[in-house]
């Protein structure tokens, strides 16, 4: 009998206040982790921790980072006071070669989706930075040796979004941009179709690419995710609504 492997997310994480409001947004995020059993730790990649060479964090008590400005205190004042893993960091470090990190913490990308997710956060998090030196192909294959971790309990979050433009966001105006809505929808045709390669090389992609991506980092965390699928593996869709120039756009492999 097959082993019962635990799920890998990708969710669209969109604006911090999600953490705290009740929206489609963050209730989807708590349904799809209801139809699942509760993980042994949780391994989060988030858009929001890049740095040179890859990190992952090994304290006891991860510190809440508010790495944002311009919103309401409520805001400001969450802490998401989940327990750290010094033995999953540890196990991270020698599946991919990463090194340990004793000041991050917890940024927006991981506890503004873990907090509608788990709201006891009474599981262990840890985070895996994203490597500016690595190309998006180096970090769809570092993603591959954390494949074990699915056999162990181990969620596998990543957070970022697939469509991210702020300069052209525009508030309280949900109506997607033309772009927008077409890249989205092409980079799910892609993973439905399981042309890894080619979203992989999204800088390809034209046009639409260059407006949906002007920068990579809240689009890697996808690549984290699909490196996870398994030949024959289920993959689905949640939360799939583009909003002006960002995707919330979410993404889980597995049963």
């Amino acid at each position: 009998m097959q082993k019962h492997k635990t799920l890998a997310l990708f969710i669209g994480h969109g604006s911090p206040m999600n953490a705290i409001e009740d929206n489609e947004f963050s209730r989807g995020w708590a349904e799809i982790v209801r139809k699942i059993p509760k993980p042994k730790a949780i391994l989060c990649i988030s858009a929001h921790w890049e740095t040179q060479g890859a990190f992952v964090t090994a304290m006891d008590k991860p510190k809440t980072i508010h790495d944002f400005g311009g919103f309401p205190q409520a805001l400001f004042d969450v802490q998401y006071n989940a327990p750290g893993s010094p033995e999953l960091a540890r196990r991270i470090t020698g599946l991919t070669g990463s090194k340990l990190n004793y000041d991050w913490g917890l940024d927006h990308g991981a506890w503004s989706v873990l907090l509608p997710m788990y709201p006891a956060a009474d599981i262990p998090v840890v985070q895996l930075s994203l490597d500016k030196a690595k190309s998006p192909l180096e970090h769809y294959e570092l993603a591959k040796k954390l494949a074990p971790l699915r056999d162990e309990n181990v969620l596998i979050i990543s957070s970022g979004d697939i469509v991210h433009n702020l300069r052209m966001f525009r508030f309280h105006a949900e109506k997607p941009y033309d772009w927008a809505e077409r890249f989205n929808n092409k980079i799910k045709e892609l993973i439905a179709s399981n042309k890894h390669e080619e979203i992989i090389n999204f800088q390809a992609l034209g046009q639409d690419a260059a407006l949906a991506i002007p920068t990579q980092e809240h689009f890697l965390p996808l690549l984290y995710i699909l490196a996870l699928q398994e030949p024959g593996e289920q993959i689905s869709f949640f939360n799939d609504k583009v909003i002006s120039s960002i995707s919330m756009t979410s993404v889980f492999i597995g049963k």
